[in-house]
């Protein structure tokens, strides 16, 4: 295909890897984001091997495991008796997988810094409402009315809230889920706490607690774990005047290990409340607009896909941008390399949810009972293993990759 312009709404994980993948390949890229500096948003994550490949596959792998904390396990527990509920090993898999978690701030800054190398031009303060085509090419359209350039492809990376998905050839708006969660990232304290674990606590499906260790922000900084306690939105003012104190309380008494971070919240300020949407855009593309990451996917973070996802749909563009003959068929290329993958993993996220995020009775009782048994006898913990890899279905093999054996890239 010849040189394209391309303009990137959104510099996130998605728009930036994607901004990447795309200046390597030699065409023109221009990053629009809304905000006075980029800059990133939220708590933890965890790399799973799936955004590891993509990391690697940028140049950027050794980048990412400095401040990352390497992850082997998942593992929850019921609050009140103790008895295990959840016990994922990676191990259970081959070629030495693993998850890393890492803190948002530290991979933006490793893929930031990598598109400062390439010298990829970023526009600030600019916010994109809409899209016009006029003419063969595409012009984004800023909040205020004014057009930000024209481009052969626009790629929408901006994230759940959108306002670039309305001209998908298919539009949908997120279904609002239920539960969401206080969320903060503080000082980790390892007493009690695996540092190559995400711990979790449940009573039933209304409460879950997790600590996960995230290694640091930023080079030289403090290891952090990220703390959440999920809940539902709308009774989040209710919590709140309760005051802190009594929060408190009801976490320790579920919890006690958990006084080590609790310690470090002195108000509900100290806390941010996440709330979590569904849906799935099919295709996600509309006249000369390619939409990837959150923008064209989202959901609860109970399986953790969301950031591997993204990486996975910059990945997917760029390698059928470069197969392609030109934009409408590197469009549909796009869509049809991604379909399978997103598909099976938005519903199982949709199916799984209820047992760890809702109001029923049912569910956990059959959670509490049925996993830890089923979870032991083979080929259960390899399905599981594969399953929080986000390698259930090959994501690799339609983008032209190999994921790499994490045994050899351990030891080099």
């Amino acid at each position: 295909m010849k040189r394209l312009d391309i303009a990137v709404v959104g510099a996130g994980p998605a728009g930036l890897a994607a901004a990447l993948y795309l200046t390597r390949a030699g065409h023109r890229i221009t990053i629009l984001e809304r905000f006075d500096r980029p800059k990133p948003l939220g708590s933890g994550l965890i790399l799973q091997p799936t955004g590891l490949t993509i990391l690697n596959d940028l140049g950027l792998f050794r980048d990412i495991l400095t401040p990352g904390a390497r992850i082997d396990r998942l593992y929850g527990a019921d609050a009140r008796t103790g008895r295990p509920v959840l016990d994922v090993h990676y191990s259970a898999q081959r070629r030495g997988r693993f998850g890393l978690a890492v803190h948002r701030a530290a991979l933006f800054n490793v893929l930031f810094h990598a598109a400062l190398r390439e010298g990829i031009a970023i526009e600030t303060a600019t916010e994109i409402g809409g899209l016009d085509v006029p003419g063969g090419k595409a012009s984004p359209v800023t909040t205020e009315g004014r057009s930000a350039g024209r481009f052969d492809l626009v790629v929408d990376a901006s994230g759940p809230r959108s306002r670039l998905k309305r001209h998908a050839r298919k539009p949908s708006e997120p279904k609002p889920l239920a539960y969401g969660a206080f969320w903060a990232s503080l000082a980790w304290r390892g007493e009690g706490f695996d540092p190559h674990a995400l711990l979790q606590r449940y009573d039933r499906a209304s409460v879950m607690i997790g600590v996960l260790p995230i290694g640091r922000a930023e080079a030289g900084g403090e290891p952090m774990a990220a703390f959440f306690w999920s809940l539902k939105p709308d009774e989040a003012a209710k919590v709140k005047a309760a005051g802190i104190a009594a929060w408190k309380d009801r976490v320790a008494s579920l919890w006690p290990e958990c006084s080590a971070y609790l310690d470090q919240i002195s108000s509900f300020d100290d806390l941010a409340l996440a709330r979590y949407g569904h849906h799935t855009l099919s295709p996600p593309a509309g006249p000369k607009l390619a939409i990837i990451g959150d923008s064209a996917h989202s959901t609860s973070p109970q399986l953790g896909q969301g950031a591997n996802m993204a990486l996975l749909d910059a990945r997917a563009l760029a390698h059928a941008v470069a197969t392609s003959t030109d934009v409408d068929a590197a469009l549909s290329a796009y869509v049809k390399m991604r379909q399978r993958h997103v598909r099976v993993f938005q519903a199982l996220s949709w199916m799984f949810t209820p047992f760890y995020q809702s109001d029923s009775a049912l569910l956990p009782f059959l959670r509490d009972r049925l996993v830890p048994t089923v979870a032991r006898i083979p080929p259960a913990p390899s399905f599981l293993a594969s399953m929080v890899a986000g390698t259930l279905v090959d994501p690799f093999k339609p983008l032209g990759l190999k994921e790499p054996d994490w045994n050899e890239m351990s030891m080099r």
